[in-house]
């Protein structure tokens, strides 16, 4: 009887050397794995997490001087998603700022055009408990 050869499961090649190898080189390893991972559907978490991480990066690109007014077509042209955030701020005017990370916004109407402000993070935001 013979013995059935082992073969690497991403190139097909002969395998040579241990009995429990699998892969001819990293390089199919990684591959083999890549093409794995690449057919997986995504899970909730991760669109959610994926759309959360692109609306910070937008907001952080928009906002250099921690301070600034854009329309909204052109975050949301760019792939901005408002319903994704991570946490609120309500101010004294009772106007809620939503925030991804450190970065927020706020919906605005100004000469009937819809804009946001785009602010960060400040430490008198943070509530105190005492």
């Amino acid at each position: 009887m013979k013995k059935q050869e082992r073969r690497c499961l991403d190139c097909g090649k002969p395998l040579q050397g241990r009995t429990d190898q699998k892969y001819c080189s990293e390089y199919c390893r990684s591959s083999y794995h890549y093409n794995l991972s690449k057919d997986k559907k995504e899970s909730l978490y991760h669109k959610i997490d994926k759309q959360l991480k692109k609306n910070r990066r937008l907001l952080m690109a928009y906002n250099k001087a921690g301070k600034a007014t854009l329309r909204k077509s052109v975050l949301d042209d760019a792939g901005f998603n408002p319903k994704f955030f991570t946490h609120y701020w309500k101010n004294q005017k009772g106007q809620v700022y939503l925030f991804c990370y450190e970065y927020g916004f706020l919906s605005l109407e100004e000469n009937g055009k819809e804009k946001y402000l785009l602010v960060t993070w400040q430490e008198y935001m943070q509530k105190k408990h005492l």
